[in-house]
């Protein structure tokens, strides 16, 4: 099967040269960037929140740096890791895989959150996406949180549950509503799918999503998850709001 995939994407590439992910400029490199794009991506490295992805270029390199936000208001979560800054080219290409159709991007994404996840998913026993209600689901036709979980490079030695969490009501839109709101309109929104009571215990789990802004909606899917008595719970999304505009949203 691995044969035949590699062989179709081969022949796919000549009938249809690999594209930029984020301006669909034509490129040597498939599921890669242009040089600009590239130059427009704030790929995040360096020392970061062990808890939820922010940069924190003041902490010191050798210790495990918490940023202000986290220490005082501890997300839920034990670990967070996030590829890109939702700006430039990795806010387009976020917005592009969930409301764009550009399901392709998936692959890419899934590379950048391998590398930015490594070390959570080294040790991860179960992979599972945040849920998407049906009635947007079926609206969208698709959940770009599983679509990224799916990938088999995010999920090489764990086990990957597409249906661990349940959406249990349609909230209302997030945009334009405060920090506290979402968590207000989050709350008890996500549930553990009754079938698979028990099966996260003394795991590491990690959640997938596609974009963190307040982390409301991660938070919800923790909160299902923290009875099941999980060995850890970690988060890894594709792109982050830096928190000073997070507040802002």
């Amino acid at each position: 099967m691995g044969a035949i995939q590699s062989g179709l994407t081969g022949f796919l590439d000549l009938v249809y040269p690999p594209q930029c992910a984020g301006c669909q400029a034509e490129t040597t490199n498939p599921h890669g960037l242009c040089g600009k794009c590239w130059a427009e991506t704030s790929f995040i490295a360096g020392t970061i929140c062990d808890c939820c992805g922010q940069p924190t270029p003041l902490a010191q390199s050798d210790q495990v740096a918490i940023c202000d936000g986290c220490h005082h208001a501890p997300p839920g979560w034990d670990q967070g890791r996030a590829a890109v800054l939702y700006e430039g080219t990795g806010r387009q290409v976020a917005i592009s895989l969930k409301s764009g159709d550009r399901l392709d991007l998936a692959r890419v994404a899934a590379r950048w959150m391998a590398q930015a996840g490594a070390d959570i998913l080294e040790r991860a026993d179960i992979i599972a996406p945040v849920p998407l209600h049906w009635s947007r689901l079926l609206k969208r036709r698709h959940n770009q949180s599983a679509e990224l979980a799916r990938q088999p490079i995010l999920s090489r030695t764990a086990k990957r549950i597409p249906n661990l969490l349940t959406r249990t009501r349609c909230t209302e839109t997030l945009e334009g509503k405060t920090r506290a709101e979402r968590y207000r309109i989050l709350q008890d929104a996500i549930a553990l799918t009754p079938r698979y009571k028990g099966i996260t215990q003394n795991c590491n789990v990690v959640l997938v999503d596609d974009v963190l802004t307040s982390g409301a909606t991660l938070a919800a899917a923790t909160a299902a998850l923290r009875p099941e008595n999980p060995a850890s719970i970690s988060v890894l999304v594709l792109a982050r709001v830096a928190r000073e505009a997070a507040e802002l949203i």
